[in-house]
């Protein structure tokens, strides 16, 4: 089975394979990404070692996983370790003969997370194994991965005890981007058109396995069905198994999104602090970063008079399938056939142009690479309006080095856009008030991006750039 995208992560990790110095690389990114696939289909039969941790096991079980991946590899253990330094100790002696001929000895630990069972020591012994053995030895490369981002970047990436500056390499494994979730639907012999393809994106965010999950043999909206609303839908109980997979207390980290989702420009930490009637403090910041470095929010920073404010962001919910499944999860009502009886009512309707918004926000290199900015030096803001009478906000605002701003209204249709003179007049404010209240003296790019082409009218002629869904490809 070929990888479809991931050119630059694979070129790394062979290149950190083939490097003449002892490697200790982290790839981590979300649930169902793709992570354990990527490592497998590139080093495939090249493993020395290699073991899975057991989801939600006790030490006892993942002892157990470790000596079942030993005999696999045809390591004997003459007893059962009784402790996670017994352990390594048994794996330096099995790799004595890999290490000493001179080919790189590649060891990978995946759910590296679920091997840290309290008071195992499990990244105690790890260090230890590390430091006084496997980071001395030039040919050996130890590939660790894991969903529990947090868990990763607190333990490995910026661990201040044993395993402290220990990692040589961080890889962070993103979802497909939309030509990538194309040229994955083409290679599963889908035959969907463009649109469906990036309705499809608004629903499964670009994360692999849910792509997995379709049926070429259906339509999008009998595959969303089927999948989510049906009563035994394979993604239905997804939102809650996702969080618990990443979190350790899933809980706080559901509030702060279903907070977010409640208001669709995002909020500041202090919205959000007054909106779930929580106490200031580092935890909550501790877990806003770490959803952030999950990809289920962004930090948006806020346009003000003459200056971007650092301290002022906003944090945006963006995560397309979360997004998804907070739309919908009380809409449904038990209609197992919900998305084919609702198409084309404002309930779907309201979701596609809100969740367009989002896709072209995870697609901003795409849209400067189309406006052919991409090598200049450029800023991406939010601006809100502090007119309370008449509030206005742009999502996506591109400042440019050469003196020039990209104000972007985004916009989804089914069909050829059409600029009304009421939407126009709208954009027409929300433009001059931006001017007006942030004192800018660069020019100003009128800027329009649509799912499908713009019909050519009077209104239509008056924004000087035009981009469709195409662009985001």
């Amino acid at each position: 089975m070929s990888i479809i995208g991931r050119n630059s992560e694979i070129e790394l990790l062979e290149r950190y394979i083939a490097s003449k110095n002892a490697e200790f690389i982290a790839l981590y990114g979300r649930r169902r990404v793709g992570k354990t696939f990527l490592v497998n289909q590139t080093f495939k039969s090249q493993f020395a070692f290699s073991m899975t941790g057991v989801l939600e096991g006790k030490k006892d079980d993942q002892i157990d996983a470790f000596l079942d991946a030993m005999d696999i590899f045809g390591y004997k253990s003459n007893e059962r370790p009784k402790n996670w330094m017994e352990a390594f100790s048994q794996l330096r002696k099995a790799l004595s003969d890999r290490i000493s001929n001179g080919n790189p000895c590649i060891v990978f630990i995946d759910e590296i997370p679920s091997l840290d069972t309290q008071g195992s020591g499990f990244t105690k012994a790890l260090g230890h194994f590390w430091n006084s053995w496997a980071s001395t030895q030039d040919n050996f490369k130890l590939i660790v991965c894991g969903s529990a981002t947090s868990w990763m970047i607190k333990n490995l990436i910026d661990s201040r005890g044993g395993l402290h500056n220990r990692i040589t390499h961080e890889i962070k494994l993103l979802p497909f981007t939309l030509k990538e979730t194309e040229e994955y639907l083409l290679s599963k012999n889908f035959t969907w058109s463009r649109q469906m393809v990036l309705q499809s994106y608004m629903f499964t965010g670009g994360v692999a396995y849910y792509l997995s999950l379709f049926d070429e043999s259906e339509s999008l909206a009998q595959n969303i069905d089927r999948l989510y609303f049906s009563e035994n839908g394979e993604m239905r109980r997804e939102y809650k198994r996702l969080f618990k997979t990443l979190f350790n207390a899933a809980e706080p980290y559901m509030r702060i999104v279903e907070t977010l989702a409640q208001k669709k420009q995002g909020m500041t930490r202090k919205e959000i602090i007054a909106s779930m009637k929580a106490e200031k403090g580092g935890t909550l910041s501790e877990q806003i970063q770490n959803l952030i470095e999950c990809g289920f929010i962004r930090k948006y920073m806020v346009r003000e008079k003459k200056v971007v404010k650092e301290n002022s962001g906003i944090y945006q919910l963006v995560d397309p399938f979360t997004l998804f499944h907070l739309y919908f999860n009380s809409k449904a009502k038990g209609d197992t056939r919900f998305w084919e009886n609702h198409i084309n009512t404002p309930v779907v309707n309201t979701w596609l142009g809100l969740a367009f918004e989002k896709v072209c926000l995870l697609h901003t290199q795409q849209i400067k690479e189309a406006l052919r900015i991409d090598a200049i030096s450029t800023q991406q803001y939010s601006w809100r309006s502090k007119d309370k009478k008449t509030p206005a906000q742009i999502d996506l605002i591109i400042d440019r080095a050469d003196g020039m701003i990209n104000l972007c209204e985004l916009k989804y249709s089914e069909t050829d856009y059409i600029l009304t003179e009421s939407e126009f007049n709208k954009m027409e404010r929300r433009f001059a008030a931006f001017v007006s209240e942030t004192g800018t003296r660069k020019g100003i790019f009128k800027t329009l991006i649509t799912a499908c082409p713009l019909k050519k009218n009077q209104y239509s002629e008056s924004i000087p750039v035009k981009l469709t869904a195409d662009c985001l490809y």
